[in-house]
C-alpha cells in the first residue's frame, strides 16, 4: 500500500492516463462525435448536458478546444452551444486539475527551482484566481498545459474553476458564434467572430512578448549561496570545572 501512495508512482500513472488519452484522440478523432448533432427527439436540456460532459472529457484529453467551441455552435447554435462550451470548458479543467494535483502535484513539486518556474508557482499559489483570469483571458499557453502548472501550484480548487469560468468566455463565445454561423461565412457575426479570434491571439503574442524579460534569467549573475546551518556549539563535560 505504500508503495501506490508514493509520489512518483502516482506521477507514473498520471502519465501513463496522459499518453493514453493523446493515443485515444490521434486513433479515434473522438470531437468528430461532438459534430454529429443528437437525436432530433432528445431535449434540449438533455443534449446540452451531454455534450457538456462530452466535451469536458475530451478536452481533459487533449482536444483542442477550438474545434470543441466550433463543434458546439454547430450543433446547437450561439446561445445553447456557448452555454454547451463554457461548462464543457470547467468540467475538462476540472478533471485535469484533480488529476494533476492527486497523481502529479507531490512527485513534482521539489523540481521548481528555476527562476521562470518560481515565479509562475508564486504567482499562482498567491493570486490564483487573477493569475488564472489572465492566463484564460489571453490564449496564449496550450488549456492542458495550464490545467497541470495550476494543479502543481498551491492555487486553490475555488479561484481555479471561478476563473475559468469568467475567463474563457469571451474567447468561447468567438469560436461558437464562428460555428454556429459556419453555413454563411460572408454574414457579419461569422466575419466579427473570426476578427475577434484573429485579435485575441495577436494580442496574446504582444503581451508575451513584452512581458518577455519579467521572468527572464538574469545574466552574468552569481548564483545565490545556500545559507550554511548554524549549529550551537558543543560544550564538553571536560570544559566545566568540579
Amino acid at each position: 500500500m505504500p508503495l501506490l501512495l508514493a509520489p512518483w508512482t502516482r506521477l507514473s500513472v498520471l502519465v501513463v492516463l496522459l499518453v493514453a488519452a493523446g493515443v485515444c484522440v490521434l486513433l479515434y478523432e473522438p470531437q468528430r462525435i461532438l459534430s454529429e448533432g443528437w437525436p432530433p427527439g432528445l431535449p434540449v436540456g438533455t443534449a446540452v448536458l451531454l455534450f457538456a460532459a462530452a466535451y469536458g472529457v475530451c478536452a481533459a484529453a487533449f482536444v483542442p478546444r477550438p474545434l470543441l467551441n466550433l463543434a458546439a455552435g454547430a450543433v446547437f447554435g450561439t446561445q445553447f452551444g456557448l452555454v454547451a462550451a463554457v461548462g464543457g470548458t470547467v468540467l475538462g479543467a476540472g478533471i485535469a486539475f484533480g488529476l494533476g494535483r492527486i497523481l502529479g502535484q507531490e512527485a513534482l513539486r521539489p523540481f521548481l527551482r528555476g527562476r521562470w518556474l518560481q515565479a509562475a508557482d508564486g504567482q499562482l499559489s498567491r493570486h490564483g484566481f487573477r493569475s488564472m483570469l489572465a492566463v484564460r483571458l489571453f490564449p496564449g499557453m496550450p488549456f492542458v498545459v495550464a490545467n497541470y502548472c495550476a494543479a502543481v501550484s498551491r492555487c486553490g480548487w475555488g479561484p481555479f474553476l471561478l476563473a475559468t469560468a469568467i475567463g474563457v468566455v469571451p474567447n468561447t463565445t468567438a469560436y461558437v458564434v464562428a460555428g454556429a454561423s459556419a453555413t454563411s461565412p460572408g454574414s457579419p457575426a461569422f466575419l466579427i467572430s473570426f476578427g475577434f479570434i484573429v485579435v485575441s491571439v495577436v494580442g496574446a503574442g504582444v503581451v508575451a512578448w513584452l512581458k518577455r524579460h519579467r521572468f527572464a534569467p538574469p545574466r552574468n549573475q552569481a548564483p545565490v549561496p545556500e545559507p550554511v546551518p548554524q549549529h550551537p556549539p558543543v560544550v564538553s563535560a571536560a570544559s566545566h570545572g568540579p
